[in-house]
């Protein structure tokens, strides 16, 4: 009989280890979305074809559109005038005058989001200004334009970052980043620029987000939601 206890405590025993280890895998891979390491998440598997036809709903017919023109394909988004409107004027601004061209999308976390628009390449590079945050209610979700900052919230220059994802790492951005704009169409560009191949950034080694490849956005242009230039 005692035997048949031990036994029996034995295998309780190691059931309960074993939930545990559990628990800390599904603790490590969330935060995974959020603190990049030196090993990858299994990459999502996405049907480029069918994300080449989606259509985001518009948000507001006054406000205006740009497109990115990048190595993997274009990128149509509304910006949000009606929301933030020195983050949208900003932006039109700064594609007028060709200040994006030629740069590349320095940052890129899977599940996450991918940022672009420093000038420099390395994720220092600023504008001759700073705008004031512009924060709303707007949640953090897959394909929003938002920008880029440093601890302080009125830090903003020429930095963005465009949504990969809805899920909590996203979400811990809400009411803290200004959302100044929405993809419209191009999510098969986004996701594929999402799934590059990166290394641990040089300013940052524990962070795995510089693409191995320079990812190249050419220039951004005004438009119309489909993407013709106006």
């Amino acid at each position: 009989m005692r035997i048949i206890l031990l036994a029996l405590l034995t295998a309780v025993l190691f059931l309960l280890g074993q939930v545990g280890c559990s628990k800390e895998e599904k603790k490590a891979e969330t935060e995974s979305t959020t603190t990049a390491t030196t090993e990858q998440p299994s990459q999502p598997q996405y049907n480029y074809d069918s994300l080449a036809t989606v259509r985001a709903p518009v948000r507001n017919e006054s406000n205006k559109f740009a497109t990115l023109v990048t190595d993997y394909g274009n990128m149509t988004v509304e910006l949000y005038h009606d929301v933030a409107p020195a983050h949208a004027d900003s932006f039109v601004a700064r594609a007028k005058d060709g200040f994006y061209d030629s740069t590349i999308f320095h940052r890129v976390m899977d599940r996450f989001m991918i940022q672009g628009g420093d000038p420099t390449g390395t994720g220092m590079g600023r504008a001759e200004y700073t705008l004031n945050a512009e924060f709303s209610d707007l949640p953090h979700k897959e394909g929003v334009l938002s920008m880029a900052r440093s601890m302080d919230p009125n830090s903003a220059s020429c930095q963005f970052f465009i949504c990969l994802d809805s899920n909590r790492a996203t979400s811990r951005l809400d009411g803290t980043y200004t959302v100044f704009g929405h993809l419209i169409k191009g999510y098969d560009v986004l996701h594929k620029i999402g799934l590059v191949e990166c290394i641990p950034n040089p300013g940052n080694p524990n962070e795995v987000s510089k693409p191995k490849e320079d990812v190249h956005l050419i220039r951004i242009y005004v438009s119309d939601a489909e993407g013709n230039e106006i």
